[in-house]
């Protein structure tokens, strides 16, 4: 479905000012939008309402959450955004994939993101420290964490030749090629990229990685990879694949190593920033939220069965060890 044609056919049905649909009703209404899993990214719903918090929104009380997940089937997102937008909620927040379906849906509704890719690039905002119109966010730049991730593979075990996992319909994959093969190549090693847009895939790209015989794996961020954490922890363990992820469930559900942003974090400045606007701020006058905080975890247990040994060197630098 082409942008121009979506919209159109939200016409009168998100032309209300945010001022005139506050003054509407008393209680608020926020519309959540998350491409992911409800069960698996539950538990960063508490860091969600932690930061509405912080500006007196507490759901149930004095405002109240419209959840819309897509279960890793993105396609379904443009009808849900559409169905919050019919809603006429208050503001919307829209989380990794669904930020794009958000900004197409609606251009009076206020949006609040949260992305791992650059959003100017992208296309969600033309300027960082003013977005302007009724967009806003939070960008972690998770797709520039690609090639440390690469480099910390390479130090623990140096391999000629890794994988990439890759889901193809993030609308964030391009760049993750783009970041993979420059630390791919900077350190002098093959890269294969590897394509997965459903679970039903993975068999398969486990299979592609024994015939390819690569040394080690990368796993790009995207919510079907993450809803789907344990098998792939389980698939790397079963096919004996030393493997790093840019999701930290992950590493949690029995992966190698995570290294990566404090997604609870993200999404509690997301709920900051919503309530923020609830209380009268303009999206457009509020600056993109860069954030900076990474962090290595390591799954000893792991690396054990694996036959790895973690040098010291690196084993220190980890900011949580799993034993």
């Amino acid at each position: 479905m082409k942008r121009r044609d979506f919209i159109a056919g939200l016409t009168g049905t998100a032309i209300m000012p945010f001022d005139a649909r506050a003054q509407q009703r008393a209680t608020p209404v926020i519309g959540f939008l998350n491409g992911g899993s409800s069960e698996r990214f539950a538990y960063l719903l508490p860091a969600f309402r932690r930061g509405l918090s912080e500006n007196g929104y507490v759901e149930g009380r004095n405002v109240v959450i419209e959840y819309r997940w897509a279960e890793g089937d993105y396609g379904r997102l443009p009808s849900l955004a559409g169905d919050l937008v019919n809603r006429r909620v208050d503001v919307i927040g829209a989380f990794g994939n669904s930020a794009p379906v958000a900004k197409a849906a609606t251009n009076t509704i206020p949006i609040v993101f949260q992305i791992g890719s650059e959003p100017v690039a992208f296309g969600l905002v033309p300027n960082i420290r003013r977005p302007g119109g009724n967009i806003t966010g939070v960008t972690n730049m998770a797709e520039e964490l690609i090639p440390k991730r690469i480099e910390l593979l390479h130090e623990l075990l140096p391999v000629a030749a890794i994988a990439a996992l890759i889901n193809p319909l993030n609308f964030g994959a391009p760049a993750h090629v783009k970041f993979a093969q420059a630390g791919a190549r900077t350190l002098g090693i093959r890269l294969h990229v590897l394509n997965a847009t459903s679970q039903h895939d993975f068999d398969g790209v486990f299979a592609k990685i024994d015939e390819l015989q690569v040394g080690a794996l990368l796993i790009c961020p995207d919510p079907l990879f993450a809803g789907q954490s344990k098998q792939l922890a389980d698939l790397t363990g079963q096919h004996a694949v030393p493997t790093i992820s840019g999701i930290r469930e992950f590493v949690t559900a029995g992966g190698l190593m995570y290294y990566g942003d404090d997604i609870q974090e993200l999404y509690r400045l997301v709920g900051v920033y919503i309530g923020r606007i609830l209380k009268g701020e303009n999206p457009g006058d509020l600056p993109v939220v860069q954030s900076t905080k990474v962090e290595l975890v390591i799954n000893l247990t792991t690396a054990k069965a694996l036959g790895l040994i973690i040098p010291l060197v690196l084993r220190a630098r980890a900011d949580e060890v799993i034993e």
